[in-house]
């Protein structure tokens, strides 16, 4: 099948996107409702320990403690002797939230109370079921009266404010003590009612958890007053505007004490602002209608939410549910964790899912209403670049066709691509194949003709002696031709051990160990040595003492640098220097030995490493060429490589040039 149909078959086959996208969007919505659970649990915990500092100072209540809890008000109720303004009023029925709720947990005074606090300032509301009232007469200071006595304790110290009137309206209270004076600063107002009376009290807000008493008492008791006591608890504002920053969009968050009652709230409301329906398009009509459908969908397929009921003031955790996904009064669904925050108190993390089902939603509702555009679009764009793709490979396979004969051989190498893509990198790949196996042949054409060149005139120096023995007339002339013979057949050894020994090195180097070692220490003693065993040269090592390591075979590195320093003494004169040089670079290590004499062949410089490729003078026995293949050999197995040029300066004659990494690989 041709690449045209096989993109075409799956072009037909994404037609199948629109079936798959409902299915796709429910387990988007499930996994997403499954990851976003993680992450609640996880910002929960790290939460944890973000708050925990800033509820080391408020010490949290004792187990089964009474608490008189303050339900925060952004604006103060007005303090009038009416409960119109305070929080839990209900305007239909007239009915007010008051403290106790239930018949049976009224005092034993049978008032009840409310409590509500902005970030300065405590309002208390009473409902006091007394008649007839006892009230005060200054100029009948100790005939009877009814007063109320308000007192907070904190840290052991403890402060008493007592309320009395003559009448109903506007009150000051007294501090307790020998002298006690008027305190502007806790006041109150007292409203004659059919049932009683009602006060409404405001004063500088005590401190969190501090332990507050209120009662109604008489100047004249006859025993044990009821006094309603409790610790002081209400949201806290300073840890409220510090939870809210960590808060994303459609979270909102609880902090609850010891027993469940309320600390902190906290919300991060999303932009439920919708757009002008003037100004949407067609499409983005249509787009609305399918979110909306497919929300619903979505919703039906997911688990039924638990109801979680509104925490004004307590909560206890043992009523929360089990449940992940909840419903809170407003009717929104939600994502909860609970986190323990320590000493009974807890966190209640909450992730609004309008944003999984938006997510959810508009990825299918594009895919429903834009698919068929988008799929034909897709299948004409793919039906385009396989025929350019088509192109590219049958221009690649024509160029491949007429850079090889049928013989095998490399008529021309590939033209280079300039693409940066897959197929432009496999023509380069084949251009430099091509370039590296015609360079092979050569090599291979080349070998053939040296070793015919160099087997030639041993092998006729042996026919010649011994078609020319028979005919000998005298023992010293055969003694001569067998000498000839003989030294003809010492060649060829010389000829197949040096080929022999070529092929040794390249098996062993297979077999070869690297290991990490210092570079530098090994060519100097190695130079010393050479100055040893050859007083005619001047043989010097110049380059640091340590701090070139690198990653090799010592023993094959020795072995390189005997045939560089064998070379370059059989073209350095007698008493001539000899320079072995090693210079550190940033990931190379330059290993040189240069030699004074003569110089290179500027047509030789780069095929004197291969096999048979000598200057030396004809008369030169025993150099087949074979020194210079070696240390190519070698440096090539530490992935370096070598050169060779004349210099100048300062020494005039020839250097070769090792270029070693650092740290090469190891392998081979």
């Amino acid at each position: 099948m041709t690449l045209k149909r096989q993109l075409l078959l799956t072009g037909l086959l994404m037609l199948l996107i629109p079936w798959a996208g409902l299915q796709f969007v429910i387990e988007l919505d499930e996994a997403l409702r499954g990851q976003a659970r993680e992450q609640l649990a996880e910002q929960g915990r790290r939460l944890e320990r973000l708050l925990g500092p800033l509820l080391s100072d408020q010490p949290p209540l004792p187990d089964n403690a009474p608490v008189i809890y303050a339900q925060t008000v952004s604006k103060p109720p007005n303090l009038d002797g009416y409960g119109s303004d305070w929080p839990g009023y209900d305007e239909e029925s007239g009915q007010e939230d008051w403290h106790p709720r239930q018949p049976g947990e009224t005092t034993a005074e049978g008032f009840r109370w409310q409590a509500s606090a902005t970030e300065q300032k405590l309002y208390l509301q009473l409902r006091i079921p007394r008649n007839p009232q006892a009230l005060y007469h200054p100029s009948l200071p100790d005939r009877p009266y009814d007063y109320l006595s308000l007192r907070w304790v904190r840290n052991g110290e403890s402060t008493e404010r007592i309320f009395r009137t003559t009448g109903q309206g506007r009150m000051d209270s007294l501090t307790t003590g020998r002298t006690p004076r008027q305190d502007t600063q806790a006041t109150g107002y007292w409203q004659n009612r059919g049932y009683g009376y009602r006060l409404e009290l405001t004063l500088p807000r005590p401190d969190t958890g501090s332990l507050l008493q209120f009662g109604l008492l008489n100047s004249a008791p006859t025993g044990t007053p009821p006094m309603v006591a409790g610790h002081l608890l209400s949201r806290l504002p300073d840890l409220e505007q510090q939870l809210h920053p960590l808060l994303f969009a459609g979270q909102q968050a609880r902090i609850l004490d010891n027993g469940g009652w309320l600390l902190a709230i906290a919300r991060h409301e999303t932009d439920t602002r919708a757009d002008d329906f003037d100004s949407l398009s067609a499409v983005e009509i249509v787009d609305r209608i399918i979110l909306n459908g497919l929300r619903g969908l979505v919703r039906a397929f997911q688990p039924e939410p638990v109801e979680l009921p509104a925490i004004n003031r307590q909560l206890p955790t043992s009523k929360l549910p089990d449940q992940h996904l909840v419903r809170l009064p407003d009717g929104d669904r939600y994502l909860m964790v609970e986190q323990p925050l320590g000493e009974g108190r807890s966190l209640i993390l909450l992730q609004s899912l309008d944003r999984i089902l938006a997510l959810s939603g508009n990825t299918l509702g594009s895919v429903i209403s834009r698919s068929t555009l988008l799929i034909v679009g897709l299948m004409l764009v793919l039906l385009g670049y396989a025929s350019w793709l088509s192109l590219r490979i049958t221009r690649l396979q024509k160029a491949i066709d007429q850079s090889v004969d049928p013989e095998g051989r490399i008529l021309a190498p590939l033209p280079p691509s300039r693409a940066r893509d897959e197929i432009g990198d496999l023509s380069r790949r084949f251009s430099h194949m091509t370039e590296r196996l015609e360079g092979y042949t050569r090599y291979l054409e080349s070998f053939s003709r040296r070793l015919a060149h160099e087997l030639k005139t041993p092998v006729a120096v042996v026919r010649s002696s011994l078609d020319n023995l028979p005919h000998a007339a005298s023992d010293q002339e055969r003694d001569n031709y067998l000498t000839r013979a003989r030294t003809a057949t010492q060649r060829l050894s010389r000829i197949i051990h040096g080929m022999s020994e070529a092929s040794r090195l390249e098996q062993s180097l297979e077999q070869a160990e690297h290991e990490a070692f210092e570079l530098a220490p090994v060519l100097a003693e190695a130079t010393q040595a050479y100055q040893t065993l050859d007083p005619d040269h001047v043989i010097r090592y110049l380059g640091p003492a340590s701090g070139c390591p690198m990653t090799g075979s010592p023993e094959l590195l020795v072995q390189m640098l005997d045939k560089l320093v064998d070379n370059a003494r059989d073209f350095t004169p007698a008493g001539g220097q000899i320079i072995v040089s090693l210079e550190s670079l940033d990931n190379q290590l330059l290993l040189s030995v240069t030699n004074e004499g003569s110089q290179l062949p500027e047509q030789l410089a780069s095929d004197i490493f291969s096999p048979f490729v000598t200057v030396r003078a004809p008369a030169a026995e025993g150099h087949l060429g074979q020194g210079l293949l070696i240390v190519r050999l070698i440096a090539g197995h530490h992935r370096g490589t070598v050169t060779a040029d004349n210099v100048g300066t300062p020494l005039q004659g020839v250097r070769f040039t090792v270029t070693l990494p650092r740290h090469p690989e190891s392998g081979h």
